[in-house]
């Protein structure tokens, strides 16, 4: 048996984790450590869904001001399945907003990613939604982005108002032999000049484009092992895509340092797409995410079951109940005779 040194048994979750971040294959990992499949498959599960909770917390709590949104989605061959990774990210700071895992690619998928996006940005705000021609997305963006509004006096239900200042625009590129030969830009809802002020605002380009968010799908298909073409490591469920989507997305929000982001149309200094959403002022590493305290979730009271409790009257007393003084001491048996009652 080989001598294990001191130290290793805490170390190497870490490092087989900071492994998975960067693509490497879970066989891989397997035959360098001599570690069981399934006990690297948990610690990336369990990794991922700490992960889940601390995206949670730190960017679908941060109230942002987006701006401009791009949106699309990475088809996923797994093992006798093929499942849809619906991505959306800002495009001021390149930070991802919202992933979603699923089976079929439908009108579900677009409505849950953009609720995500939803959660993460500030109501009433003018923001710019740049998509690919998939027919679902402007369905979704308009019933994602509207407020509850109380028109009449007494009950009722409520009108859903749509935001004024949402502009879809939509990015059709034509292929021919696997080349791009022609892009159809059009806007779908809003007007193209005031699409041009978000797109100077956000430094998204001079065009409507899907670059930045194309090119969050190449980060992805190189940082995670299941999404490269023609593997030999494919998925077998759903859960194992969730769970390591939100592990590089953490990772890639906090510990990777952005080359754009640095540059000196930006910020000049090594930053992340965190630092530049201003939910930190520092890059993390992988350790510092793992370790991160998430708060737990706010108490709400347990909805009351039942009748409710009778509330007692103020300034009555109840006419039947006797004075303590006068209650018996003794309580006697049902049918049992006493010497003075016989």
């Amino acid at each position: 048996m080989a001598h294990q040194k001191p130290g290793r048994a805490s170390t190497l979750p870490l490092t087989v984790i900071t492994l998975l971040t960067y693509g490497c294959p879970i066989q891989a990992i397997v035959h360098a450590f001599g570690l069981d499949e399934r006990t690297v498959a948990s610690w990336r599960d369990r990794a991922g869904h700490h992960c889940k909770r601390v995206h949670q917390t730190l960017v679908e709590q941060a109230v942002l001001d987006l701006g401009h949104v791009q949106a699309d989605e990475i088809r996923v061959k797994g093992r006798r399945m093929t499942v849809w990774m619906g991505l959306a990210m800002m495009v001021s700071t390149r930070l991802w907003l919202a992933g979603v895992v699923s089976h079929t690619r439908d009108t579900g998928l677009a409505d849950r990613l953009l609720a995500q996006v939803r959660r993460c940005c500030q109501a009433m705000r003018p923001l710019l939604v740049c998509t690919d021609g998939w027919a679902a997305y402007p369905g979704s963006i308009r019933r994602a982005f509207r407020e509850k509004v109380k028109r009449t006096v007494g009950p009722g239900r409520s009108t859903l108002v749509a935001w004024p200042e949402i502009l879809i625009a939509t990015v059709i590129k034509h292929t021919q032999k696997r080349r791009v030969v022609e892009i159809t830009r059009r806007m779908t809802q809003g007007t193209i000049e005031r699409a041009q002020e978000l797109l100077t605002q956000s430094k998204g380009g001079s065009v409507l484009n899907t670059a930045c968010i194309e090119r969050l799908n190449a980060t992805f298909r190189e940082r995670l092992a299941t999404l490269t073409r023609r593997c030999r490591h494919a998925a077998h469920r759903l859960e194992a895509l969730e769970t390591a989507m939100y592990l590089i997305g953490c990772v890639y929000h906090f510990c990777v340092v952005h080359d754009e982001l640095s540059s000196s149309k930006h910020t000049g200094s090594a930053c992340t797409p965190a630092m530049a959403a201003k939910l930190t002022d520092r890059v993390w590493s992988v350790t510092d995410v793992l370790t991160f305290r998430v708060p737990p979730p706010s108490w709400v009271e347990p909805k009351r079951r039942g009748r409710p409790p009778k509330e007692p009257t103020a300034g009555r007393t109840c006419l039947s109940a006797r004075p303590p003084c006068l209650r018996p001491l003794l309580r006697l048996r049902k049918g049992a005779f006493h010497a003075f009652t016989g």
